[in-house]
């Protein structure tokens, strides 16, 4: 199983990609869903560099219990190509955390994490969550901002180490 970090896979580094100009918005659809192709959503972890050996041997069953333990599990599909996800988890009733908010780095820059965002809380709040969190890394801060996600200056994430 790949490593993990704050509620994703452990970051890793390399080369960006040359960025990819979507043409024809209407070819992209952003759904929520129940199952989706394995091999592309673990493309797309490894694009986000979450996913850092190349000889990892996924097992789908794994990747599948991901979405299907999350509240809601959102798709950027251009065409029949999963270009970007988010998804939430969530008791159901009051709270919820957004995470592995992605997008393939040859589409970003082009509103389609922003999509990707606005479904996942349109959904969130027509189910009656009203407290939604999240964790972001350095970078994306300002993108969660937007929101009104603010830091919770009185409140500090922790994780479990392994071994404990």
């Amino acid at each position: 199983m790949p490593s993990r970090r704050h509620g994703h896979f452990q970051k890793c580094s390399g080369e960006r990609p040359a960025l990819h100009i979507i043409n024809n918005m209407e070819n992209l659809n952003i759904k929520i869903v129940k199952t989706a192709p394995i091999d592309q959503l673990i493309e797309l972890y490894k694009d986000a560099g979450w996913w850092c050996d190349e000889n990892d041997s996924a097992d789908p069953q794994f990747i599948q219990k991901i979405i299907e333990g999350s509240f809601c599990f959102v798709v950027a599909f251009l065409e029949d190509k999963i270009i970007g996800m988010g998804r939430a988890i969530s008791d159901s009733v009051s709270d919820a955390y957004i995470q592995d908010v992605v997008v393939l780095n040859e589409f970003r820059g082009q509103q389609i994490g922003v999509l990707i965002m606005d479904t996942i809380i349109a959904y969130l709040k027509a189910n009656g969550i009203s407290w939604i969190g999240l964790i972001s890394e350095p970078k994306a801060v300002s993108f969660y901002q937007r929101y009104g996600f603010k830091e919770m200056k009185d409140y500090v994430p922790f994780k479990l180490e392994e071994g404990q």
